[in-house]
């Protein structure tokens, strides 16, 4: 404790100054901004850059980077030359190869506005959930009208890792036209679960536990049993669409609406999925916000 009482902040700058080769303090923290903005910068053109072609392109020229050093340190040094002459060529064939994608990330970084840009991509996210919602509210309804039976769980915080083991992985994005074909009678995917995690279809024909709940109403199938069971173990949401009336339920905390319509389902997504995080959210950021203000 003596220690921490005699500690003088500012010599203990001074001195790491001195020793890293700096002239002052303000060096020091000129230099973290410095390396804050470029990690910033970076992380933004990896997030561009990793739904597109140039993807792979940039993986493999971290490869060559990597045994271009390699080569450097272990005395290789033809095989060196090689690969920073490949290296040299390849960053004006990654400009002309790749234009189109290059100029639609500056086409969205120049539409974004400073706020947009540091908001942690949650608009992105947000605007990805919605689209996820608009898919599963026009799937359950179709469903609905033919009276095929469906369930659809989303999966939230709680990962359901074990569950999704015993279904068929399919890894797609999330449509409509995709959920009525799994779920179309007398195919192979038909009877089990689809579970989506991070807004994609990640497998189906999944094998969901059923709810132990002895005040069920026995008038429910074992798709709603289902979808009532992983709410209780689990933060996810369940949609679930009776083959025999046609009628669409919404489960969530072990708890189950039913009778809905497409807008009461989307209304029930929406709260659920967007409000709650949003809310999540700014919670987190009055906490720090009341935490550095004291």
């Amino acid at each position: 404790m003596d220690f921490f009482r005699n500690l003088n902040l500012k010599e203990l700058l001074e001195n790491f100054t001195a020793y890293v080769g700096f002239d002052s303090t303000l060096d020091v923290i000129r230099a973290l901004v410095d390396i804050g903005i470029v990690t910033f910068v970076l992380y933004k053109l990896i997030v561009l850059l990793k739904e597109t072609r140039a993807w792979q392109l940039l993986k493999g020229l971290i490869f060559i980077v990597i045994a271009a050093g390699l080569a450097k340190v272990l005395g290789l040094y033809t095989l060196s030359f090689i690969l920073n002459y490949v290296l040299t060529f390849s960053a004006f064939a990654m400009v002309v190869i790749f234009q189109p994608e290059l100029r639609r990330a500056l086409e969205k970084i120049g539409s974004r506005g400073i706020k947009d840009i540091i908001n942690f991509d949650f608009d992105d996210e947000k605007l990805q959930i919605t689209a996820v919602i608009e898919e599963i509210v026009k799937a359950s309804t179709e469903l609905s009208e033919n009276f095929v039976g469906a369930l659809i769980v989303i999966e939230r915080n709680t990962k359901v890792g074990g569950i999704i083991n015993t279904g068929t992985e399919i890894d797609s994005i999330v449509s409509s036209e995709l959920l009525v074909n799994i779920f179309t009678p007398n195919t192979p995917l038909h009877d089990g679960a689809v579970i989506i995690r991070d807004n994609k279809i990640k497998t189906a024909g999944c094998f969901l536990p059923l709810t132990d709940n002895p005040d069920i109403s026995k008038e429910l199938g074992t798709r709603h049993r289902a979808a009532i069971g992983i709410t209780e173990i689990s933060d996810c949401i369940a949609v679930v669409v009776s083959e025999e009336s046609g009628k669409i339920s919404f489960a969530v905390n072990g708890n189950m609406e039913r009778n809905l319509t497409g807008d009461s389902l989307r209304k029930a997504l929406n709260q659920n999925l967007i409000q709650e995080k949003q809310e999540k959210t700014a919670w987190k950021i009055g906490s720090l916000w009341k935490r550095r203000n004291k």
